[in-house]
């Protein structure tokens, strides 16, 4: 049974500052682009991948068209694509950021095989969860019911 206990993921988050965003788009109604736009604005360093808008700009860094167009070191690969484009991306991941923390799979998605082989190289692995949530939750953004921690009020002005 994979831990997915608070204090792993909140390690987790902690311990990462580069994250690389498989299947980003540069659709601002997206949930990829939201979530890559809120990591960025935590203070993650975003790598936007899409090989669909490679070349284009998305909140200050440019969209590369592969992982392995990625200069720079990644301590996360965060997931948007269909669980069957797992294994590649998980493959390529391994090969190509030899630090890897952790790899990160969106709601919905899911590959055990590939998690199994990402975890036996020492990849910490979350499967059907979303960072941005993950972040609001642990880290006081959301209260228990899952509403923002702004002033919300029903009364009319």
């Amino acid at each position: 049974m994979p831990d997915y206990s608070d204090a792993h993921l909140k390690q987790i988050l902690t311990g990462t500052r580069s994250i690389a965003v498989v299947g980003v788009s540069t659709n601002p109604v997206r949930p990829s682009n939201y979530v890559a736009r809120y990591l960025g604005l935590k203070g993650f360093r975003v790598h936007p991948v899409n090989p669909a808008s490679a070349g284009d700009m998305l909140y200050g860094a440019k969209v590369v068209g592969s992982l392995a167009d990625v200069n720079e070191p990644v301590d996360m690969v965060d997931i948007f694509r269909r669980p069957e484009f797992v294994p590649a991306i998980v493959d390529e991941a391994i090969d190509v950021f030899p630090d890897l923390k952790a790899i990160w799979m969106q709601i919905g998605i899911e590959h055990p095989e590939a998690a199994a082989k990402a975890e036996a190289r020492g990849i910490t692995v979350i499967q059907n969860r979303c960072p941005k949530i993950e972040y609001q939750r642990l880290f006081g953004e959301l209260r228990m019911g899952g509403f923002a921690t702004g002033v919300i009020s029903s009364k009319l002005k």
